[in-house]
């Protein structure tokens, strides 16, 4: 039937009206539009991190060409985001400590290490991509006493927070402690003042069969008031003391870092294992040479102890705090089986990292303990213990 050309264009209009009203009403999104609006999406958030990216690259520009800035000591007490802050540099501040201090030259491979122990006259793995202006300083862990500024940590023994300032804003880099050591030459008769500590193989000259197995360059300084000072995520300071001498303070310790790094690696292991760590239980870390000689076989394997350099733990999982190594195999007991599924995590974290292969040890419960994991970064691979 033919309508005239008037009837012909509302009958079209009513229809486009009606199709339009019909997508507006449909739930949801056909698998067409969603697809052109994840694309849009898409688009938009990477136009955003292009222009945020610039937006940081001209700030850093600017901080390069900044005037010279006031003493770090004035600045590190100020709040960055205060009126009369460069709001620049606050932002820039804030993106640099983040980024920078994140590296595992700074936090370990697991990302979960919280100190970085430099030697006497050591320097500070600082990352290479700070801001060109951007200025070092180190304030004694709980303050007290004025910011030093310079990229070499303190040459005092102590524990450092790590300051980093840029223009006018001053920052402290969160959960990142420097420890500065109290060198081996400050002991008399094996002591340093009243705590007694002994001495090392190859400390009055020899060369070891490793480098690992040299003294300590030195030690950390113990006291009540640091104890609890986080080592990284699960561990403490108070960890690495040696039984024993328990009213003489300060203590001392040997502390390396990889270890930490790797017992970090090693929960997380058992995390994606569907094994949550909540508490990390420790029987012992650091043992000074006197206890070695006086709590083990002084001879063979033990007179080279792993726990007398300070990268050996022993350690186990006691998420319900009752001192005893949990049900890991789920198997309704405590016993051997517990130890081989931490330490076969240990194992998976030397095949991943093997800049930490070291002893791997499995213990079983006994009277003295419920079982545990001895963990080391010796260098070279070494198992010991009922494996099967």
């Amino acid at each position: 039937m033919n309508y005239p050309a008037r009837v012909r264009t509302s009958r079209r209009t009513a229809g486009w009206r009606g199709r339009v009203r019909a997508a507006l009403e449909r739930p949801g999104l056909s698998p067409r539009q969603e697809r052109i609006f994840n694309a849009t999406l898409v688009a938009i958030v990477a136009l955003f991190l292009v222009g945020w990216s610039a937006a940081i690259a001209a700030a850093l520009a600017e901080g390069a060409a900044a005037p010279p800035t006031p003493l770090l000591s004035a600045r590190v007490g100020a709040n960055p985001l205060a009126p009369d802050a460069a709001p620049d540099a606050s932002y820039v501040l804030a993106a640099a400590t983040e980024a920078l201090f994140s590296a595992s030259a700074l936090r370990g491979e697991s990302g979960k290490v919280h100190v970085v122990v430099a030697p006497p006259g050591g320097t500070l793995p600082l990352p290479d991509t700070l801001p060109p202006r951007a200025r070092i300083g180190y304030v004694p862990r709980g303050g007290g006493a004025a910011p030093t500024e310079g990229a070499a940590p303190p040459r005092n023994p102590g524990i450092w927070n790590v300051v980093l300032s840029l223009g006018d804003a001053a920052r402290v880099v969160p959960d990142l402690n420097v420890i500065t050591l109290v060198p081996l030459s400050a002991k008399r008769g094996g002591r340093i003042g009243a705590y007694r500590i002994g001495s090392w193989p190859y400390e009055r000259g020899g060369r070891p069969r490793s480098p690992a197995y040299a003294p300590p360059a030195g030690l950390v300084r113990v006291t009540p008031q640091n104890l609890d000072l986080p080592l990284s995520e699960h561990i403490r300071l108070g960890d690495f003391v040696t039984k024993g001498q328990a009213t003489v303070w300060p203590k001392y310790v040997a502390l390396q870092p990889r270890v930490l790094d790797k017992v970090e690696l090693t929960l997380q292991e058992l995390e994606r294992e569907g094994h949550p760590v909540r508490r990390l239980g420790v029987i012992s870390a650091f043992r000074t040479p006197s206890y070695n000689e006086t709590g083990g076989d002084p001879t063979g394997r033990a007179a080279l102890s792993r726990h007398m350099y300070g990268d050996a733990m022993d350690v186990y999982i006691d998420n319900d705090r009752n001192g005893c190594m949990d049900d890991l195999n789920g198997d309704g007991k405590v016993d051997i089986g517990d130890a081989r599924v931490l330490g076969r995590a240990a194992e998976r974290v030397e095949r991943a990292h093997p800049s930490l292969i070291g002893g791997i040890g499995v213990y079983p419960p006994t009277g003295a303990h419920c079982g545990f994991v001895h963990i080391d970064t010796r260098g070279y691979r070494a198992r010991w213990g009922p494996w099967r």
